[in-house]
């Protein structure tokens, strides 16, 4: 860890003094991998404060950060109650319970990073954003995606004019037959009255990509068509198990989904990390296998309770009558690496793989974009991770909100467009965005 430390911190010298104080809501993956920056750069941010329920997750961030005791919370409402005592906080929950911390916290005048989706309903987002202004506290939310090279690269095309004006973007959010079954068949967001839609959970990123992309240009209209395939109790082969791990072994070997093969097998080749790391706090065969015995992750992928789509598309009519699709499937081999065409009037974007190639109408020569090399690869979501903390970090200690790139203006207009999407599907129709992003 060390020399990855290092290398950080050449790249990123300090442009100040002082580190900037928070407090963790919600020590799992997520919150453990914005709370990482602290160690990076014990200089630039420090977490003093966390609140999480489960005790081995409280224990090991309270650890690997120092944090006092004091200020150790099995309950965030614990925290709020307290004199403000930190700079910002970071919000990682579960989708349902960002809503409540997210009010109190800004109400005690700290500024917040949240993870995405901002809230579950419009409503809740709506008051988020309300409350964040009428507190003059800065609100970010996660939408890492905006701060990943090529995604940024595209934008500098497009606002370039290099290809004209846009007339159609088509975006495309492989998630990996096997992420699905992880995330959304058997785990946190397999259930939209438990957790929320695969869309808002899933692909609130994309719809803000596009949105980002755009820029000031608003969208007018939304359809949007989808299903849940494959993962249901119909398709369960006949004489399989209720847990792959009591499956007879002829129907759980032909099974892709199987949760032995998916964990188990991971675990055996040295895999501690993510997805093992979220079935079992210390992974390893025992652990797993008493896991998949047990708990959600060794159900069989035909007999959860889930109700998410697997697939979905989504048309949006933007003004000056560009259009995009947003395309999003489960049954795919890559996993999360997007795909991306931005056809313009003078030239078009293509973009697979992470790699950008520009090609121009007018000279018929193809360029293939030069993205800086990623030395925060080994954060996730292509160093995006990485990018999101340090500039909220940056913007915190020299108090310049305008460098953050998903404010709480445009993180709410993506998110209504989101739920304007699963009214369009719910009610079979074409949902018309008013000015307000009402709809």
């Amino acid at each position: 860890m060390s020399k990855i430390i290092n290398m950080l911190r050449k790249k990123n010298p300090e442009q100040q003094t002082g580190a900037v104080t928070c407090i963790v809501v919600g020590a799992g993956s997520r919150g453990s991998t914005y709370a990482a920056y602290a160690q990076y750069y014990p200089d630039r941010m420090k977490v003093v404060g966390l609140a999480e329920p489960r005790e081995y997750q409280r224990n090991e961030m309270k650890e690997k950060n120092e944090v006092p005791a004091c200020n150790v919370f099995t309950d965030w409402r614990e925290a709020v109650k307290r004199d403000k005592f930190a700079d910002f906080v970071i919000i990682t929950t579960v989708d349902r319970d960002h809503k409540d911390p997210a009010i109190a916290f800004a109400k005690k005048g700290y500024h917040i990073l949240l993870e995405k989706p901002m809230a579950v309903t419009e409503a809740d987002c709506r008051e988020i954003v309300s409350t964040c202004k009428q507190y003059n506290v800065t609100l970010t939310v996660c939408h890492v995606l905006r701060y990943v090279p090529w995604a940024k690269k595209i934008k500098e095309v497009i606002t370039s004019g290099r290809i004209g004006d846009v007339v159609n973007i088509q975006h495309t959010e492989p998630v990996g037959f096997w992420h699905f079954a992880h995330s959304y068949v058997r785990g946190n967001w397999c259930n939209a009255s438990e957790s929320s839609n695969s869309l808002l959970a899933k692909c609130c990123h994309d719809v803000d990509l596009i949105s980002y992309w755009f820029g000031e240009t608003r969208c007018l209209k939304v359809s949007s068509f989808g299903n849940l395939t494959h993962f249901t109790k119909a398709h369960k082969p006949e004489g399989a198990a209720s847990r792959c791990m009591d499956c007879p072994q002829k129907i759980e070997t032909s099974c892709p989904y199987s949760a032995k093969r998916l964990y188990l097998d991971e675990v055996k080749s040295g895999n501690q990390g993510w997805p093992v790391s979220i079935i079992a706090d210390v992974p390893d065969i025992e652990s797993v296998t008493e896991a998949l015995k047990t708990g959600p992750y060794g159900r069989c992928v035909y007999e959860c309770d889930n109700d998410v789509m697997s697939h979905q598309v989504v048309n949006f009519q933007f003004e000056g009558g560009a259009t995009a699709s947003l395309t999003m499937v489960a049954f795919t081999k890559k996993v999360c690496q997007r795909e991306v065409k931005v056809y313009g009037t003078r030239g078009e974007i293509s973009m697979v793989d992470d790699g950008i190639k520009v090609f121009d109408f007018l000279t018929g020569q193809t360029t293939t974009e030069h993205l800086e090399e990623e030395f925060a690869q080994r954060w996730g979501h292509g160093g995006a991770d990485y990018h999101l903390i340090h500039t909220f970090v940056t913007a915190m200690r020299e108090n310049n909100p305008e460098l953050i790139e998903t404010g709480a203006d445009d993180t709410l207009n993506s998110h209504l467009l989101v739920f304007a999407a699963e009214k369009a599907r719910k009610e079979n129709c074409v949902v018309t965005i008013n000015p307000d992003g009402t709809f």
